[in-house]
């Protein structure tokens, strides 16, 4: 990752969104009903993106991506952070190759610049956006975010799930892997 890039992370990186429950019992609760509110998908409000993405089996490739962009240390670190992180699905969806190829060594700087496109500076949450709006990526291009009724897309890709609490962002489950001009 470029030293530009890790600036826009720092610079990125405020505040602690931190939802604790004050006892074990409920915190089981808390993401029971969490889990229940985001179609199968857990929340863990007291584990940070990468974490709460890696106890989902739907976001292996993702995952992988993570780790080898180098990214896994940023994205556990301070936040709030949104992240539209697409599934294992999603990345089927790439032509054939495009995956194997974006986790090559020499490929490392195109794919962080891919998964940071995902990445938005703080924590938006679905109620917050209404009509048509462009918010800055971490990537540093704009990408165009869009509510019609109650779906939420993202440079043409669905929300299919939306506001999963970690403790230092929001991730959004999103049906296609969005791709920054070159």
């Amino acid at each position: 990752m470029t030293t530009s890039k890790r600036l826009i992370f720092k610079a990125a990186a405020l505040a602690v969104a931190v939802g604790m429950g004050s006892s074990a019992l409920a915190a089981h609760h808390e993401q029971a009903e969490a889990k229940a509110h985001h179609g199968g998908a857990e929340a863990h409000p007291t584990m940070d993106i990468v974490h709460t993405a890696a106890s989902s089996e739907q976001f292996s490739t993702l995952v992988a991506a993570v780790k080898a962009a180098d990214l896994a240390e940023v994205l556990s670190g301070e936040g709030p952070f949104t992240v539209f992180a697409p599934t294992d699905a999603a990345f089927a969806k790439l032509p054939d190759g495009t995956v194997e190829s974006l986790l090559l060594p020499e490929n490392k700087e195109r794919l962080a610049a891919i998964l940071t496109y995902h990445v938005v500076p703080g924590a938006i949450y679905a109620k917050d956006v209404s009509g048509t709006s462009k918010v800055k990526t971490v990537e540093g291009s704009e990408v165009e975010v869009k509510r019609d009724g109650d779906a939420v897309m993202i440079d043409g890709a669905n929300v299919v799930t939306a506001d999963i609490e970690a403790s230092n962002g929001v991730i959004h489950v999103i049906d296609t892997v969005i791709i920054p001009a070159e």
